[in-house]
Formats: structure tokens, C-alpha cells, sequence
């Protein structure tokens, strides 16, 4: 028997980012809890450029791990791997 966890999800995003509101529109529909930053505030800005090496908008970090940049549409393959990888754990 198996015990699930559920991932632990962050993102990195701003209010107006076309790809920020379709990637939390996307979390929503699979009924995945996750904790949002607010890239606009100076000092989230530069924890997620030291956590990632990026600064754009959105930013997708599950279980520490598997960080994924740029655009919802270019984000949602490794994203569900990942999620399949956290939910067979």
C-alpha cells in the first residue's frame, strides 16, 4: 500500500502575465494546491533569480526539484511529468 503525497508547488508570478493566469487557471482544474510569490515585490524577484537563475514570469518549482521556466504552453509537458513522477512516489 502506498502512501500519497501531495506535491509541494510554487510558482512565481505576476498579476498581468497572460501565462501566470493559465498556469493558475491549469492548477485549479487539477485540484493542485500550490503557494504563489509575487514577482513585482523587489526581494521575491531576486530569491527566485537565486533559486533559478531566470527572472521571468512564470516561474514552476515542484517538490525543490524540477524547476520550469517561460511560457504556460512550453511549461505543461514537463510540469505533468514531473506531477506523474510526485504522485508514483
Amino acid at each position: 500500500m502506498s502512501s500519497q503525497t501531495a506535491p509541494r508547488i510554487e510558482i512565481y508570478t505576476t498579476p498581468t502575465c497572460p501565462d501566470c493566469l493559465a498556469l493558475k487557471r491549469w492548477l485549479a482544474t487539477q485540484n493542485l494546491a500550490y503557494v504563489e510569490h509575487d514577482l513585482r515585490e523587489p526581494a521575491i524577484a531576486e530569491e527566485a533569480k537565486r533559486r533559478t537563475g531566470v527572472r521571468v514570469a512564470p516561474i514552476t518549482i515542484i517538490d525543490d526539484i524540477h524547476v520550469f521556466y517561460g511560457t504556460f504552453a512550453d511549461q505543461l509537458r514537463g510540469i505533468e511529468a514531473a506531477l506523474g513522477e510526485s504522485r508514483a512516489a
